[in-house]
């Protein structure tokens, strides 16, 4: 199995975090208090520990940020579609030797799934083959 450069330089980040990060994904660029908002309601987390994860998520350089005013801005350093690749292969190489088909077969077996979802699996896999 091949692993590519950037993906090993991605931080490591924390289930607690990535909570913050897909907030900061999806609405970036982003308040300190607008990823509170978001997620005070969502999560039931205090300010101080959304706070905490933000400034985590700075060391890590997941996020950046830039001051303006008394507020912070916070955008994403890290792609979305990028890091979730990055925790795929991390996640196949740990459990399945990097296979992709004894995983698929795997979930698969004990999943149910509609005949909208087998459709556009299959869809990808017919793209994939072109």
């Amino acid at each position: 199995m091949k692993t590519n450069r950037r993906a090993r330089a991605l931080p490591r980040i924390s289930d607690a975090e990535l909570v913050v990060m897909k907030a900061v994904w999806e609405r970036a660029p982003v308040t300190a208090n607008q990823v509170v908002e978001a997620l005070e309601r969502q999560r039931h987390w205090k300010p101080k520990t959304i706070h905490t994860l933000l400034s985590r998520l700075v060391q890590k350089r997941a996020l950046a940020f830039e001051k303006k005013g008394r507020e912070y801005h916070f955008r994403p350093r890290v792609d979305a579609t990028e890091y979730a690749h990055a925790a795929s292969r991390s996640f196949l190489s740990r459990f399945f030797d990097g296979e992709v088909a004894p995983f698929l077969a795997c979930f698969l077996e004990r999943e149910k799934l509609s005949r909208q979802e087998i459709e556009e699996l299959r869809r990808i896999l017919d793209d994939k083959q072109k």
